[in-house]
């Protein structure tokens, strides 16, 4: 379906002291904002809004934080249109704008004032990082399993007290706006962070709706070295729940997998090295903290099947051998640990043996099944267990084990829906084969954008089917940009994630961002940035090189070695590193 821009259905009603919401539905009622005492209350009677303020259409309430100078709202401003599941319309956030309530910050310090202009510059990091995802009518917080068997009052209530709050990302801006006002409620909008594609394809004669949505967890959310492992809670980093939808002729199926770093208490701080070591905390409980993880995945999922396709040697294989030895201690029968060492396995691009790790599972894929709805409604059939996979960073090779999945489902489903003859392979409808694979591939480069800063690796075999020189070399360049982003800018992704999660607050009124860099580690780097500098000018401009422009070209050469030295030895001391949680102690 082709995207096309829609119009919100709230109108926003700017005053000098208020904020006034309208609903054009046809609901009854409005919202008032006191921009100076900061209340927020539902009303009936709508001829107290004046005629005369400007007013203009948004989407909704994307909700509100607080700043030294006071609250800010945020709301939705541009959206598109991408698509529609069981009927209803799917929208893709395009723009927001944040109205800080107080319109001058002349009752606030300079420095607060400065950690203000630092605050709203990272909620717009985060607002700005795509994609955000809402409906007014479809609950993309829940899968579609969750939903047929949800209760009939359960419809009644506002998206947002029906909502799945793990996939809620901007829960806390709403909780913060809402303050507990079921019709206040009303006026907000939950959003899903993470990927989500529509498409009505064709296979053979048969057209049908096809959907893919990816919801990152709001718990334990971070960037990729900042955010690592499970927290006391027992949530882990980078948790995704993936869904693939069906649609044909009424009938409805849904595949739901899920990815999520592995559930032990273990980082992997960024130090200027390329691939800094895993570090698992021995001072902490990890089984009870994994307990508490899995408790709730089989909850909500049913039975699992662990894919671990990290390297079975190195720090990547001292991990995996704690994991495997927690899995057999915690003796759950309801999980299954499958290793699968991805990048011996598939060593010099044989990615073919990838159907060894399918092999192993094609028992567990058929007991598993699927949800599958008639076109009245009725539970033909439900997905009774879940597929969760992990790498390092649940990136790369973990999408790429997720999409054959994918792809083995939609197969089954197509068979069972009678789009696809008995034994037919999808690998022969060349057009669906194309969408497929870059909508999985474009799934990759989303999530990964959103914890790592970059596109995915091996999105080309994703998207060929494949290995190529070409996508060899592209992972080379998005390599070198994580390794700068991970170094010298996720520090403030991080805390960007941190302050709009609500791990941070500026309750304290001290202010902490407005501080500057200086000492050795300012020095340094400018220090060896002039001995290159001296070095390669000495190189270049003598017209000949006599013992004395020697030594001087070894002088500087020296004490270029020397401050390099330094910085790699001292290496997390250079680092952009998080200064609103103090989530991690690094080593002296």
């Amino acid at each position: 379906m082709v995207p096309d821009q829609a119009l919100g259905n709230v109108l926003l009603y700017t005053a000098n002291d208020k904020f006034y919401l309208e609903l054009l539905d046809g609901v009854e009622g409005f919202v008032t904002i006191d921009r100076l005492t900061s209340e927020v209350r539902f009303g009936v009677d709508r001829s107290q809004i004046p005629v005369s303020l400007p007013r203009r259409n948004i989407f909704g309430v994307y909700g509100t934080f607080e700043t030294f100078a006071g609250p800010c709202l945020v709301v939705v401003t541009e959206a598109t249109k991408i698509g529609k599941i069981c009927g209803q319309s799917i929208l893709r956030i395009d723009a927001t704008e944040i109205i800080p309530y107080a319109r001058t910050n002349y009752h606030i310090s300079q420095r607060q004032a400065a950690d203000d202009a630092a605050l709203i510059s990272m909620v717009k990091n985060v607002l700005d990082t795509p994609h955000h995802y809402f409906s007014l009518n479809y609950d993309l917080t829940h899968s579609m399993q969750r939903l047929a068997f949800i209760a009939p009052e359960f419809r009644q209530m506002s998206m947002f007290e029906r909502a799945d709050d793990r996939f809620v990302w901007n829960y806390k801006l709403i909780e913060n706006f809402v303050r507990g006002d079921k019709e206040v409620a009303k006026y907000s909008l939950p959003v899903i962070h993470g990927f989500i594609s529509i498409k009505v394809c064709s296979v053979g004669r048969n057209s049908f709706n096809w959907a893919v949505i990816s919801r990152r967890s709001r718990y334990n959310a971070g960037t990729r070295f900042y955010t690592r492992g499970i927290n006391l809670d027992g949530h882990v980093a980078n948790f995704v729940e993936t869904e693939q939808i069906v649609e044909y002729d009424g009938q409805k199926t849904a595949f739901v997998q899920t990815r999520g770093s592995i559930p032990l208490f273990w980082n992997q701080l960024p130090n200027l090295k390329y691939k800094p070591s895993v570090v698992i905390d021995s001072f902490k409980e990890h089984i009870l903290a994994l307990t508490k993880h899995f408790e709730e995945q089989v909850l909500q999922y049913g039975q699992q099947v662990l894919l671990n396709l990290v390297d079975q040697k190195g720090s990547e294989g001292r991990l995996a051998s704690h994991y495997k030895t927690l899995i057999q201690t915690y003796n759950n029968d309801l999980l299954r640990y499958e290793a699968f060492d991805f990048h011996h396995e598939c060593r010099r691009m044989r990615w073919d043996r990838l159907s060894i790790l399918i092999d192993r599972i094609s028992q567990d894929f058929e007991n598993f099944g699927y949800l599958h709805l008639s076109s009245e409604g009725l539970v033909i059939r439900r997905q009774e267990g879940t597929f969760r996979t992990n790498c390092i960073d649940c990136l790369d090779r973990t999408n790429v084990v997720q999409s054959m999945l994918a792809h083995k489902n939609l197969e089954a489903v197509l068979e069972r829906l009678g789009i696809l003859s008995e034994g037919s392979n999808l690998v022969n409808h060349k057009n669906f084969e194309y969408s497929f694979k870059n909508v999985w591939a474009d799934n990759a480069d989303f999530i990964s954008c959103q914890y790592s800063g970059t596109g995915a690796l091996k999105t080309d075999y994703t998207r060929t089917g494949k290995r190529t020189k070409f996508g060899a070399l592209k992972d080379g360049y998005n390599s070198l940009l994580r390794y700068y982003k991970n170094n010298f800018a996720d520090g403030f992704r991080q805390d960007a994630i941190d302050f709009f999660h609500g791990h941070w607050t500026v309750d304290g009124g001290v202010p902490v961002l407005s501080t500057e860099v200086s000492g050795w580690k300012f020095y340094l780097p400018i220090f060896l940035l002039l001995s290159f500098g001296m070095w390669f000018s000495a190189i270049l401009l003598p017209d000949e090189y006599s013992t004395e422009v020697l030594l001087f070209m070894l002088f500087w050469a020296f004490a270029f070695m020397m401050c390099l030295k330094t910085i790699l030895r001292y290496g997390n001391e250079f680092v952009n590193k998080p200064r609103l949680v103090d989530r991690h102690r690094w080593p002296k």
